[in-house]
């Protein structure tokens, strides 16, 4: 089967949710039986988004083979249930060091080296690449940024020139704008739509389907309006307005016709028709319905809690789990900083129970410490999460040797108890980008503790994004002290899960489970902190 391309650009503002529309689109035809590809382009000039700051770029997703990529990864593999590789995000960074690298190496035997045709070319051979590897039937493509962007433009033309590489009929255009609501005169506008698709057709691409984002209903004349100016049939302007949830997206796109549309256009051959979406549609009824059990209150304590979207994946895992037991979660965000002053312990100690999720630096860190000591001596449901397995394990290192002098080489090289340090072979290191520990990594339960009961097997594959690792010179101080290293590596050189056994759920993994929850399979250490959220409760 010909892999056919789907390529969704945005316009009139960034955040409209390119990547939910697109992530849906490829749950609802992965529903009909295709086998589905997504990927992100970003116009960056970051290799990857591992050296940028939370605030700038939000999460980093990190794929099974080591990826540090855009948080919409995250929601791509949450929606169509696959796990993507390094070949899903590409950025402008990669593109261009490619390109000179080829340059360097006179691949291009003395040639001028152009944007066109060397920089989207290398673009086009990347979004090929990518669907092939996973076998696709189809590909969709998120290209970032807005049109207009200066950067986007070698992305935007690329695309343009795949539809003749590959074969008109192999290649959809949507475009997702915002429709704006003036109060004033109480209507939604479709003039900065107008001007985007005018943009777009700028640079010789006409979208074949425009998705119009807003905050209110949008009725048959708005429809009917942008696909006279736009050039496109009615039933090809989709109206995409906001959801309660994100999980609700897929069926509102399935109601506003779009799946049957990019089947009818592509021409695609499916399995399943109507789409098989019966048990994500019982998730999000479950999801929306209210609950007649109470919600449970989780404190998140981190540094960079202003902004959400630093942690989007541990907000989905806690929602997935939550809904496994009928539940809806409340997430207080706690500014670790403040901690420190001692401002909002009493909401910490108000909550059900408190997950410290991954960081780096020192900022804010001996909050997440004070975070962990109150979980441990007020016996609080505690997740700890890479980083947050650290401070848990320097707080009980305190604790255990009388002193505050614990602490890990990161935040304190001299200091005189390194719990958490650099391997050996770490040392030499001078590069910050893409020199951790990342990705996927076996990790082996030991019996009878919480990690293995939660998970119900053996040995488990989890993802990693970190550098400092535990000090096995500490294993028998913390032993004493309470601590269970339920989860190492097959050698046992390094420790993975610890947890604390005179406590109803203190456990810490110095990997990230959040990277691989979903809708439907909430990850087990999500489920097994919620569940002691709900026994410590009752």
């Amino acid at each position: 089967m010909t892999i056919k391309y789907i390529f969704v650009t945005g316009g009139v503002v960034s955040s409209l949710g390119k990547g939910i529309t697109a992530a849906s689109l490829g749950r609802l035809l992965k529903a009909r039986g295709l086998r589905v590809s997504i990927q992100k382009l970003d116009p960056y000039l970051n290799v990857d988004p591992g050296t940028m700051a939370p605030y700038q770029h939000g999460e980093v997703f990190v794929t099974a083979d080591g990826a540090e990529t855009d948080l919409d990864l995250g929601h791509y593999e949450r929606f169509i249930d696959e796990n993507l590789s390094q070949l899903n995000n590409v950025t402008a960074g990669q593109v261009y060091r490619e390109v000179i690298a080829k340059e360097r190496r006179g691949d291009y035997l003395g040639g001028t080296i152009q944007v066109v045709p060397h920089v989207t070319t290398e673009i086009k051979q990347h979004i090929v690449k990518a669907a092939r590897q996973l076998q696709a039937d189809v590909a969709l493509v998120e290209i970032g940024g807005t049109v207009g962007d200066i950067e986007s433009q070698p992305f935007l033309e690329a695309i343009r020139q795949l539809r003749n590489d590959v074969g008109r009929d192999n290649v959809l255009y949507i475009h997702i704008t915002l429709l704006p609501y003036l109060s004033a005169s109480g209507e939604l506008k479709t003039k900065p739509t107008q001007h985007s698709v005018r943009e777009l057709r700028g640079m010789g691409i006409q979208p074949d389907i425009i998705g119009l984002r807003a905050d209110r209903p949008i009725n048959d004349e708005i429809r009917h309006k942008v696909s006279l100016f736009c050039d496109v049939a009615p039933l090809a302007v989709i109206p995409i307005t906001t959801a309660a949830s994100i999980y609700e997206v897929p069926l509102l796109l399935r109601e506003a016709g779009l799946g049957e549309l990019v089947v009818e256009r592509l021409g695609l051959q499916t399995a399943s028709t109507p789409p098989e979406l019966s048990k994500w549609e019982a998730a999000v009824t479950l999801l929306k319905k209210p609950k007649s059990k109470p919600p449970v209150r989780v404190a998140l304590v981190g540094k960079y809690v202003e902004l959400h979207d630093a942690y989007t994946s541990v907000r989905e895992a806690l929602i997935h789990a939550a809904l496994h037991f009928e539940r809806d979660v409340e997430i207080d965000w706690l500014q670790s900083e403040k901690l420190e002053r001692g401002q909002e312990l009493e909401r910490l100690r108000a909550a059900a129970g408190i997950i410290v999720p991954g960081g780096f630096g020192y900022r804010g860190i001996e909050g997440k410490i004070i975070a962990a000591h109150i979980a441990r001596e007020e016996q609080i449901p505690y997740l700890g999460l890479c980083l947050g397995m650290q401070v848990l394990c320097i707080e009980l290192a305190r604790h255990a040797l009388h002193t505050d002098a614990a602490n890990s080489t990161e935040f304190d090289p001299q200091t005189k108890h390194p719990i958490i340090a650099l391997l050996p072979d770490q040392h030499a290191l001078a590069e910050m980008g893409g020199t951790m520990r990342l990705g996927e990594y076996p990790c082996v339960l030991q019996p009878g503790s919480k990690a293995r009961a939660a998970y119900g097997v053996d040995e488990v594959q989890e993802r990693h994004r970190h550098r400092f690792e535990f000090n096995n010179a500490y294993r028998d101080v913390l032993s004493a002290a309470g601590m269970t290293f339920s989860g190492l590596s097959p050698d046992r050189r390094l420790v993975e899960v610890v947890e604390l056994r005179e406590h109803p759920w203190m456990v810490g993994s110095q990997f990230h489970p959040e990277f691989k929850t979903r809708l439907q399979r909430p990850h087990p250490l999500f489920k097994g902190f919620v569940q002691a959220m709900i026994e410590t409760a009752s």
